[in-house]
């Protein structure tokens, strides 16, 4: 976040450098410039962010950050948002929960969205109408073999985007983070290293354990170095030595990677841990404004399934959850001060859903859509 005036020129080269330039200078304004405002809604919903012996709020640096801007909880910050976030909606009797609810196809005509097609948890099928639909789907990691993503994360709304005609943008802007868990073994997820332990001292090595690379570089050449470098030695990983931290850091600000990497058999306090680059965070996505508004009518989009163009080519680290809040708020404000019911929804409520009955064979063909287009625009 913006911790203070003097520090908005230093966190907008950051986020430029890292984005290689490709940034939208709008986007990136209003993500900094927002950042202090949101930070408060999360401290007044609960979250618990690390502090400082005097009370103040703790700040930690990541990878191609040039100062400690970044606030935490432990290692699992997205966790300790969206947990709260969560138990925010639970209260208000004015939203419906579906879990285990896929959205197949959004139903449209003449360039403006009124809802979406659903399968539902028991297997059947339901057309929603909306006067407005926000898509908040995530990312595309369950498209690669290693990824961080969770699995069912396949990007499906871009194939949908591009069956209707929605603008799409920098669709094969791909990061891949620098350190995940290396495993022999096929995992659902790989195991993230964060960024914040080699913000705070940590190392990396080749197989002959000699460093070899700046590890704050930006996440996309760090990756680059380290597959430069498992290349030249013939490994599958490099090392990662995490004994530069404290042990008392260590166990208090990254629990859950010590425990982890105890559980699959590293003491990281007495050994290092082997990482390979993953999959990790999708910059493309559906076009959206500064309002998170797409090229289609009463449609919105938020997250990592939208491109605003903040992240540019690369995204800066901790950006992405910033990011989100800030123009899932944005979008919220919009959809509320120009509320206008569809005066006559043009969409028939039990329509044909025949053609939707093999869900299966069509999230796969949606799967080989966003390959092949991001494929051909390499």
């Amino acid at each position: 976040m913006l911790k203070e005036e003097s520090d908005y020129d230093s966190y907008f080269e950051d986020t430029m450098r890292a984005g290689h330039y490709e940034n939208d200078t709008g986007s990136v304004e209003i993500m900094i410039r927002s950042s202090t405002e949101v930070v408060q809604d999360l401290l007044e919903y609960g979250v618990a962010f690390a502090r400082e012996p005097d009370g103040t709020l703790a700040f930690t640096r990541e990878g191609a950050h040039s100062q400690k801007r970044i606030l935490f909880h432990e290692d699992i910050t997205g966790k300790e948002i969206t947990s709260h976030l969560l138990k925010e909606v639970q209260k208000r009797d004015n939203i419906t929960l579906l879990p285990n609810t896929c959205m197949i196809d959004l139903v449209c005509r003449e360039n403006t969205c009124g809802g979406a097609i659903l399968k539902l948890k028991d297997g059947s099928l339901a057309t929603v109408l909306s006067d407005y639909t926000l898509l908040a789907t995530g990312g595309i990691g369950g498209l690669y073999r290693h990824s961080t993503n969770f699995r069912h994360l396949t990007g499906d709304s871009i194939a949908i985007a591009k069956k209707h005609n929605i603008r799409l943008k920098n669709i094969n802007y791909i990061q891949i983070h620098p350190t995940t868990l290396y495993s022999p073994k096929a995992e659902d997820r790989s195991f993230l290293i964060s960024e914040s332990v080699r913000g705070e001292g940590a190392k990396l090595y080749d197989k002959n354990f000699n460093r070899f690379v700046d590890e704050l570089l930006p996440r996309d050449l760090l990756t680059k170095a380290i597959q430069e470098q498992m290349k030249k030695d013939g490994t599958d990983y490099v090392w990662e030595d995490l004994r530069p931290i404290p042990e008392a850091e260590l166990t208090s600000h990254f629990p859950n990677i010590v425990e982890h990497c105890r559980k699959m058999g590293y003491d990281v306090t007495k050994e290092c841990i082997p990482v390979v680059p993953a999959q990790h965070y999708y910059m493309g996505g559906i076009e959206v404004d500064h309002q998170s508004l797409t090229s289609m009518n009463r449609l919105y989009a938020i997250g990592e399934t939208a491109c605003n163009g903040v992240h540019g080519r690369n995204r800066l680290a901790s950006n992405s959850l910033l990011e989100s809040l800030v123009f899932a708020k944005r979008a919220a404000k919009d959809i509320t001060a120009s509320y206008q019911p569809q005066s006559k929804i043009p969409f028939e409520e039990n329509g044909n859903l025949d053609a939707y009955r093999d869900t299966e064979a069509i999230q796969k063909d949606y799967r080989q859509v966003i390959l092949q287009e991001i494929e051909n625009a390499d």
